[in-house]
């Protein structure tokens, strides 16, 4: 799971407000505004806004943009009702597959030109994307995971080969070796789960990551239980104990690196996480950098996990489509990328304004194999379970085979349900 898991937590407030703002279907709106609803707010917002305003300029058209941090239940109640926005972010995969299948998503053969979008995107993204053979969701801006995040003070920058190789280095001048940060509110536990299917993909290969995440392979399979149990090993070498790791919220997990003396010496999060660096830990550009995750099992090596900002079609309106055709340009993702916070889908996008965000970006473009983040794929009730789940294992070890034992019994309902 990525910074924006937000997105999960439903705002009824903003799901009514956003209804009565009428962002509704090309019929309902003037042929040259076109209605955005996305995830994005604040900087964020400031920073989608400049990137369309080259091809309102070009086009004299006008987008309409509103941000949503209820973006799911927003159009979950659109696409019931009919009153639709031209474009939207869409809460993840899973979501994007539920509305193409029942028609509410236009498919994009016709939209983009294929050939060239396939040509300068991530291949594992445009399949991502693609629902029953037809592209519908395109990736606007990535979070890439399995990162080993550092005080360039207190360590050397070598990149480990292996994971063996990190669990052997000393954590001195820091009192242990991890920070371990759990706390998310209401999604308390997702960064452990982050640690997991970290440790799936390197340990058992993307094979059995994508059994497990469609509900087939069991949690109690030794694959998986492999992967919880190389976790625990993070959590004994970990700062503060169970009560830290629980209580500690995870856009502050990293600041132990940063304090002197160090209480970690290392911290595994996503991309994002260097914007908490510097507002959270009191960092400043340069005082941080990180290595990827190193292979475990040298078959698996290259495989790197991740989330991403997907964006989708709902209207047959001309400027809708051609704003979606913009978006996907080097052209239109350079612009935020030279204002930072955001690694791109297109692989001609290649200047970054910083050595961290270009590491970031090469990652998921050098990467071999790419996996969305499993817990964001999996059915609603068995994503919460795992993230319950992490907290758990955290508190209480020793309980590992009862836990799993639980997931599977919340696996055979989940996956019975859809």
């Amino acid at each position: 799971m990525q910074h924006g898991n937000w997105r999960r937590w439903i705002a009824l407030v903003g799901v009514i407000g956003l209804l009565a703002a009428g962002c509704q279907t090309g019929t309902d709106t003037s042929d040259k505004e076109v209605t955005v609803v996305g995830s994005w707010g604040d900087a964020e917002q400031d920073n989608f806004l400049a990137m369309v305003a080259p091809w309102e300029e070009r086009t004299g058209n006008t987008v309409k943009y509103t941000g949503s941090r209820g973006l799911g239940a927003y159009l979950t109640t659109a696409v019931a009702s009919g009153t639709l926005p031209d474009l939207a972010g869409l809460p993840g995969p899973g979501e994007m597959i539920q509305f193409a299948q029942g028609g509410a998503l236009k498919p994009l053969e016709e939209v983009l030109d294929i050939a060239t979008y396939r040509a300068d995107t991530v291949p594992a993204l445009v399949d991502l994307g693609t629902v029953d053979g037809k592209i519908v969701g395109v990736f606007m801006k990535l979070s890439v995971k399995g990162f080993i995040w550092y005080n360039t003070a207190n360590y050397d920058g070598t990149a480990p080969a292996t994971w063996a190789e990190v669990t052997a280095i000393d954590p001195a001048p820091a009192d242990a070796l991890f920070c371990v940060a759990l706390e998310s509110q209401a999604d308390s536990g997702w960064p452990g789960t982050d640690w997991v299917e970290d440790f799936v993909i390197r340990q058992a290969g993307p094979d059995v990551y994508d059994s497990w995440v469609a509900g087939e392979t069991a949690w109690t399979d030794p694959a998986i239980k492999g992967a919880f149990e190389a976790f625990g090993e993070v959590l004994q070498s970990s700062f503060g104990g169970a009560a830290y790791q629980n209580a500690t919220y995870f856009g502050d997990g990293g600041n132990e690196l940063f304090t002197d003396p160090p209480g970690c010496k290392f911290h595994h999060q996503a991309s994002f996480i260097s914007t908490f660096f510097e507002e959270s830990g009191g960092a400043a550009a340069g005082e941080y950098d990180f290595f990827v995750m190193p292979e475990i099992n040298a078959e698996y090596a290259g495989a790197l996990t991740g989330g991403g900002d997907l964006f989708g079609l709902f209207s047959d309106k001309a400027a809708a489509r051609d704003l979606l055709k913009y978006l996907v340009t080097a052209e239109a993702q350079q612009i935020w990328a030279d204002k930072g916070g955001f690694v791109s889908a297109n692989t001609k996008v290649t200047t970054y304004p910083n050595p961290v965000e270009q590491k970031s970006a090469d990652a998921i473009h050098d990467a071999t194999v790419f996996r969305f983040d499993g817990g964001d794929l999996m059915p609603g009730t068995m994503k919460a379970a795992f993230f319950a789940a992490m907290v758990e294992y955290a508190e209480t070890p020793g309980d590992l085979d009862a836990i799993l034992a639980n997931l599977d019994t919340i696996q055979a309902e989940a996956y019975a349900a859809q």
